[in-house]
């Protein structure tokens, strides 16, 4: 039973990913809510370079993450998930996907398209673009817009792996814990 539970599990490295990238993209809403917050206040820049250098980090941990994920597919869900359960789930999990990769790039090109332009903890980028204030603001609304998607789709991300461990006490949930 045990190896069968294994079998059915993802690896080790999917879940590590997983719950890294989960911590991080939390981390980075609340933190870029909050630095709108203060965005022009003294010493909000710092906030902002953090924002970056760890949405760049995260953008490297999904592209690992993608790579694993096409090339070592789940199990399916059990039978006892109903149909629609399983188009949700699946549908949700590509939108967070779609979510989590478009974040970082239209961030990145909001960012360099600023003055400060962007670096990773203090090592800059190269200027691929002039400054340019309404362009950076225009890739900033889109990246704020789907920041609230992203919280919507986590939201229901989490309600149903809750829903799973708590109220269907099925195997689900985990699969993906360590």
């Amino acid at each position: 039973m045990n190896d069968r539970l294994n079998e059915w599990r993802y690896g080790r490295l999917a879940v590590w990913l997983h719950w890294l990238c989960a911590a991080l993209i939390v981390g980075l809403l609340g933190v870029g809510w909050y630095m709108m917050a203060i965005e022009d206040e003294p010493g909000s820049g710092w906030y902002f370079d953090q924002h970056k250098s760890f949405g760049l980090v995260l953008f490297a941990l999904l592209l690992i993450r993608l790579c694993w994920r096409l090339t070592h597919k789940p199990a399916p869900l059990p039978a006892s998930v109903p149909g629609w359960q399983r188009t949700v789930s699946s549908l949700t999990q590509w939108l967070l996907y779609a979510c989590m990769f478009a974040m970082p790039v239209i961030g990145f090109l909001g960012a360099a398209h600023t003055k400060r332009g962007v670096a990773l903890f203090g090592a800059a980028f190269p200027a691929w673009f002039m400054p340019d204030h309404d362009v950076a603001e225009q890739f900033f609304d889109v990246h704020s817009g789907l920041a609230v998607v992203m919280t919507a789709l986590i939201v229901l991300h989490v309600l149903g792996g809750l829903k799973h461990l708590l109220v269907d006490k099925d195997r689900v949930f985990r699969r993906i814990w360590f």
